[in-house]
């Protein structure tokens, strides 16, 4: 996952949930977070009980977040965020706990135009990929598929940025409805991530393989001894394919259906 992606992911998830953004600069965003984002995110459940108690006048931090150590100021102080960073998959829980779907509608440019504009499913997914051996690779994904044609498109989420959308249908618009249900687009887009994952070069597997057997071997020869092996030697071999093993996960962090005027492409 890209640190520009992440800042987007940023971005969106704030925006979603209400939270403004006073500041969103190169590699730097500065929230001002809801009572319910604080509840949430900060931990500070000692805070929050007390004032309710007291009836005191509450005040949710405000916090930085530096997706770019270098494109942020040097002088920022700020909460570092990258891919794996315990706080951005606190983001990623707190995404499926809070807001896993939505619907949204764009908001055409209707300036002198009084015909009704057609708008166009697309179902949007965001993803994360993960390789799993003894260490971890994350991926996140966003992708879309229009729900007429079938179309697939990558980056979706950077793609539909400065498209203007809203939570109910604008006045002159109509929605087309769509050919492929939002079920089978799913279907769709795991079969089109599977396909790629199988055709793709997996040499972290083959090493982590590799590594795997190395340790067998020693596991192996610390037990050489033993006619018959103890139920020692079991646990530990099983705990080596625990630790070793490659496979790959796809987990859809969040999804919803956007219906759009503009090309997407």
């Amino acid at each position: 996952m890209l640190q520009k992606e992440i800042h987007q992911y940023l971005e969106s998830f704030f925006e979603g949930n209400d939270c403004l953004i006073e500041e969103n600069g190169e590699g730097h965003l500065t929230v001002q977070l809801t009572i319910e984002m604080d509840k949430e995110l900060m931990n500070r459940p000692f805070y929050w009980t007390y004032l309710e108690k007291t009836g005191g006048i509450p005040n949710p931090m405000k916090v930085t977040f530096i997706s770019d150590p270098e494109k942020a100021p040097d002088d920022l102080k700020g909460e570092v965020i990258h891919f794996g960073a315990p706080r951005l998959h606190q983001l990623f829980r707190a995404t499926k706990k809070l807001a896993a779907y939505i619907r949204l509608y764009e908001e055409p440019n209707k300036a002198g135009n009084n015909r009704h504009i057609p708008l166009h499913p697309w179902l949007s997914l965001n993803i994360k990929i993960s390789y799993h051996c003894d260490r971890k690779c994350d991926n996140l994904r966003s992708i879309g598929l229009n729900l007429i044609n079938g179309t697939i498109v990558e980056s979706f989420q950077e793609k539909i940025e400065g498209i203007t959308l809203k939570p109910k249908i604008p006045d002159y618009c109509f929605t087309v409805s769509p050919i492929i249900k939002p079920v089978s687009g799913i279907k769709r887009i795991e079969t089109y991530l599977i396909n790629e994952i199988e055709a793709g070069e997996h040499d972290w597997a083959n090493e982590a393989i590799s590594r795997w057997n190395e340790d067998l071997k020693l596991l192996d020869h610390f037990y050489a001894d033993h006619e018959e092996k103890p139920e020692t030697y079991e646990i530990e071999k099983l705990a080596l394919k625990d630790q070793y093993e490659p496979f790959v996960s796809v987990d859809i962090i969040n999804g919803g259906i956007y219906y759009i005027s503009t090309t997407i492409q």
